[in-house]
């Protein structure tokens, strides 16, 4: 019921001083990974793997002779840096009316905050993507960095027919998940102290790997939003900002985590050990540092920095407005693809 003139010529109007944001979902991966990214380093970034054994190894007895061949058993996966852009626009006459005492919250920074998380939303679906998307611009995403070829048939500039050695585990499901199913995936990405550390899926599987568990097992934990470093243990969480995280269920002493980014039917296991953003901030600009408070309701809230960088205010010369560009380059590279493994197909427990 509408309140009559009496109240509405009476009473002043309140605007909450914090935006709801009701359109943003989870974004688990990108999250952890850009929390915790790398250095670009050179106009390309190069990692030796190696392909083969050196097989000139033999016993030997008296006078034998050896083999003095010289092996060659490595080579180079290459990548080049890639770049996103977010446009922030705002006119000169909105920005007078919000600069008067009567602001509430700041036009400019809940814009560029908005702005940023957008963006993340953005790069957080390239990142399950094959990177093949605007004629390749795109980041690599899961979907090239976990495959077998079938989907990124060459990976850092090298042939997977070739260097086989760079194919992940690529398992069809047949349609249901079983806890025998996810041990073999396991084991087949595991080797020794090399082990999966993160699971990421969607709700769906989420919920159907729940019902696999014995009710006992069923004890959803807080997981950092940060990737754990190399030797420091699972998620050590460097960096976290009010403890704050996801909810997952564990498996084999590492997390399953939902992710509504997350290709359809899949399950990967993921050796976060071999993956990384290396980012290359954009020259002649500022890093971007979001923490925004006036924004709830979304996983980006409680997150600073994740390794975006800020243009500055451009004046048009035929207009009353500033305009400004958020960028992130890099690319999300995994120097071990092997090391990591997938579901596909799954339907129903």
């Amino acid at each position: 019921m509408a309140l009559g003139t009496r109240v509405t010529t009476t009473t002043q109007s309140k605007l909450v001083p914090k935006v709801v944001d009701t359109i943003l979902n989870s974004n688990v991966l990108a999250t952890r990974v850009l929390t915790k990214d790398s250095k670009w380093n050179g106009e390309r970034m190069k990692f030796p793997v190696k392909y083969s054994k050196n097989t000139t190894g033999t016993s030997f007895a008296g006078f034998d002779t050896f083999s003095t061949s010289a092996t060659d058993n490595r080579v180079n996966l290459e990548f080049v840096p890639k770049f996103y852009q977010m446009t922030v626009a705002l006119p000169l006459d909105e920005l007078s009316a919000n600069a008067t005492e009567e602001k509430v919250i700041d036009l400019a920074k809940i814009e560029m905050a908005s702005t940023a998380q957008d963006m993340a939303d953005d790069i957080g679906s390239l990142f399950y993507s094959t990177g093949t998307g605007n004629g390749g611009k795109d980041f690599l995403g899961l979907e090239a960095i976990v495959d077998d070829g079938s989907n990124a048939a060459t990976y850092g500039s090298l042939a997977r027919a070739t260097y086989t050695g760079l194919n992940s585990t690529v398992t069809a499901s047949s349609g249901t998940i079983s806890l025998s199913k996810m041990s073999s995936l396991y084991n087949a990405a595991a080797s020794g102290s090399q082990t999966p550390t993160l699971g990421v899926t969607t709700e769906a599987i989420f919920a159907m790997y729940e019902q696999l568990l014995q009710p006992q097992e069923r004890i959803a934990k807080s997981v950092s939003m940060m990737k754990s470093d190399p030797g420091r243990g699972l998620n050590s969480g460097d960096g976290m900002v009010g403890g704050t995280g996801f909810t997952g269920l564990f498996y084999k002493g590492f997390p399953i985590l939902a992710d509504e980014k997350c290709t359809s039917g899949v399950l990967y296991f993921l050796n976060e050990d071999f993956l990384d953003f290396h980012a290359l901030p954009v020259a002649m600009t500022d890093p971007v540092k979001y923490r925004a408070t006036d924004i709830e309701g979304n996983d980006y809230s409680e997150v600073e920095g994740l390794g975006f960088s800020w243009r500055g205010w451009i004046k048009p010369t035929n207009s009353a407005a500033v305009i400004g560009h958020i960028y992130l380059g890099g690319e999300l590279i995994s120097a071990n693809p092997k090391r990591h493994a997938k579901l596909t197909g799954i339907t129903s427990v």
